[in-house]
């Protein structure tokens, strides 16, 4: 078991909160119009969101004010996994979706832009929407039509949300990488989908520090053949190349935009998994589909409307800038920043909020972990009283994170842990505004999204940790992957080890108070004569002491029979790998978690190596460890700082002959 008996909880929505809350105006909505349960809270509308699967997201579709140009013929025509057929015949645009507010309110903010200067730009409603119908009708011109891929090698500028939107209005399949990624990053993502136009800066500021991409623009034109037109920001004052088209020629019209009509199905952007090894899967996700995730996401789940303030610390490679963006579906002000998370110093994140009046600021956990140990004090040194909701992802807060954020704001704080993945572009647990928050937990499993805890034989179970599994569709769910023409690298991804239902590779554990525990990654569990831990509940007992700063466990099987698990540790400055840190290392989790995960080795190394995303690199480290040489394990482009792999794939070969 791994749930204690009814803890107190950390925060509880006072009653002014949960009756004011779009998630409680809309239950009752659905109660009148739809036969949702009027009683019971958010347990029971979850039940009947994923019960009366298709009369939900019907009534979602109508509270939102989604507007199909035709009629949609049926909700579900087919619930297949993969392959559900959602709203056929119902034609829409995510683009006008997102600039509705342009009508109502057209001179508030809908962008509010800073970078490392700490200068704020605002961009309105009526300018956002004006720029988008310039570019949309200059992408026209250009010849895209509906199914073309835009691509943008850009940072969290406003013009990278104009550019996602032009692409969205006129039928186009966005897709984009943040300019830190290298050339061969990008390529491995860009030549997949064969795009047709390029947006891309000539550099970016990070860390106080200007640096220069024309080298690298110049090599993507070389390799990108099906480029048309290149669209040139010159963020550093540097000349558009030879050829290139300059963003203010683009967007000088004043030009009202027309959305395209698609079907619902109609692709709006592919993202990217890791890609850790091999070339990353190019995840294709519909107009439709992604327009009624992000509403029910952010509307209901976060909260979210016309009078917040919403920042996201994110870059354009990670699913959450995408996420950012779609703030702007519920008439939100969304916030942008350019630059890097811990610059000037490692508080910088807040002095964003702080200036741009945030209401709900999201975080990634490590930041929240990196705040605590740097001894941080957020609500002291800020003023942060607009801030109603923290929320992070990226990986599972851990308890400590919980009780930091709780006593550097007060009692009275949101805490909205969240955990979902790039492939469905949301979260299948998240954020309730109605519902209590305890320690390292995440309130609950999403509206419409059928998430259970599976054990091998695909039997539910509660607090028992067991495989995360969706058991029947959501419309953000991929339409396929680029280049996969028979479905099959889609189906080997989510549904091979339990057919017709999603399995994500998380490891769950949903407790009997309906909350949820993420405990890593299944696909590196720990498991030591029988016993299996994830990754993560390591991870949250060693980093809570102060000489550690960041930590990786693999567990690897041998060919003897045996089971080596060894600890690598980067340590905080001025800490020493000595006898006594070993010992308190060991005795910590031994008292903490299990004796058999003690570790055999502690290594100490200069960094834990991440995917571009900050995903910690457990799989393609524990392949070195077994001796799989360097090339195989890992796409160098990929990784963070591909150098640091070099040290395990020596220790690999060492341990291997």
């Amino acid at each position: 078991m791994t749930s204690t008996a009814h803890p107190e909880p950390l925060w509880q929505p006072d009653p002014q909160r949960i009756a004011t809350a779009r998630i409680t105006r809309f239950q009752a909505w659905a109660a009148e119009h739809h036969g949702a349960p009027a009683d019971g809270g958010y347990a029971a509308l979850h039940q009947w969101s994923v019960r009366e699967l298709e009369t939900f997201w019907r009534a979602l579709a109508e509270w939102s004010g989604v507007r199909f140009s035709t009629p949609y013929e049926t909700v579900l025509a087919d619930s297949a996994m993969p392959g559900a057929t959602w709203f056929p015949g119902g034609s829409l645009n995510y683009a006008e979706h997102a600039l509705r507010a342009a009508d109502e309110r057209p001179d508030a903010p809908a962008l509010l832009c800073v970078d490392e200067t700490t200068e704020q730009k605002a961009v309105s409603w009526a300018e956002l929407r004006r720029q988008v119908g310039a570019l949309a009708a200059e992408l026209r011109a250009l010849g895209v039509r509906p199914g073309d891929r835009i691509s943008g090698y850009l940072p969290n500028i406003p013009e990278a949300v104009v550019a996602l939107l032009a692409s969205a209005a006129v039928g186009g399949v966005w897709t984009s990488c943040a300019p830190d990624f290298g050339a061969r990053s990008v390529l491995d993502r860009f030549q997949q989908v064969e795009p047709v136009v390029l947006f891309t800066v000539d550099g970016y500021r990070y860390g106080g520090k200007e640096h220069r991409r024309t080298d690298t623009v110049a090599e993507l034109r070389r390799e990108l053949p099906t480029l048309r037109a290149v669209i040139h920001i010159p963020l550093l004052g540097t000349p558009a190349p030879d050829g290139a088209l300059t963003w203010s020629d683009v967007t000088a019209a004043a030009v009202e935009p027309h959305f395209e009509q698609l079907p619902f199905d109609h692709p709006l952007w592919v993202l990217y998994s890791s890609g850790t090894t091999g070339l990353p899967k190019a995840i294709v996700q519909s107009q439709g589909g992604i327009l009624l995730e992000h509403l029910k996401q952010l509307a209901l789940h976060c909260d979210l409307g016309p009078d917040d303030r919403f920042f996201w610390y994110t870059s354009t490679g990670w699913m959450m800038w995408n996420f950012l963006v779609s703030g702007l579906l519920t008439g939100t002000t969304i916030v942008l920043y350019d630059g890097s998370p811990g610059y000037p110093e490692i508080g910088a994140q807040w002095g964003i909020a702080e200036r741009t009046g945030a209401t709900f600021f999201g975080t990634s956990a490590a930041y929240v972990m990196a705040c605590s140990k740097a001894d941080v004090h957020p609500a002291r040194d800020h003023d942060l009283s607009r801030v109603s909701c923290i929320a992070t992802t990226g990986s599972p807060l851990p308890p400590d994170g919980f009780r930091w954020i709780r006593d550097e704001f007060s009692h009275d704080i949101w805490i909205a842990s969240v955990s979902g993945g790039t492939d469905v572009c949301s979260c299948f647990a998240g954020a309730v505004p109605t519902l209590p928050v305890y320690v390292g937990e995440i309130q609950a499993p999403c509206l419409g999204t059928d998430l259970q805890s599976w054990d091998p034989h695909g039997k539910p179970q509660i607090d028992e940790v067991g495989e995360l599994v969706v058991t029947q569709p959501m419309p953000s769910m991929p339409l396929r992957f680029w280049n996969d023409p028979d479905g099959s690298r889609y189906h080997d991804s989510y549904f091979d080890m339990f057919p017709g239902v999603w399995r994500h590779g998380d490891w769950i554990t949903l407790t009997d108070r309906g909350s949820v525990i993420i405990h890593g990654r299944s696909d590196s569990t720990l498991n030591r004569q029988g016993v299996r831990m994830g990754s993560a509940d390591i991870y949250e007992a060693v980093e809570r002491l102060p000489e550690i700063r960041e930590s990786l466990v693999i567990g690897l099987e041998e060919a003897n029979g045996g089971y080596w698990m060894p600890l690598f540790v980067q340590l905080c400055d001025g800490a020493e790998l000595d006898d006594s840190l070993r010992d308190r290392i060991k005795r910590t989790i031994r008292e903490q978690l299990s004796p058999r995960h003690v570790p055999d080795e502690i290594i100490q190394i200069p960094a834990v190596p991440h995917t571009l995303t900050g995903k910690r690199l457990e799989v393609p480290v524990k392949r070195l460890l077994q001796g799989t040489p360097l090339a195989k394990a890992v796409n160098p482009g990929s990784v963070d700082d591909p150098e640091l792999l070099a040290f395990y794939a020596e220790l690999g070969r060492a341990r291997n002959g």
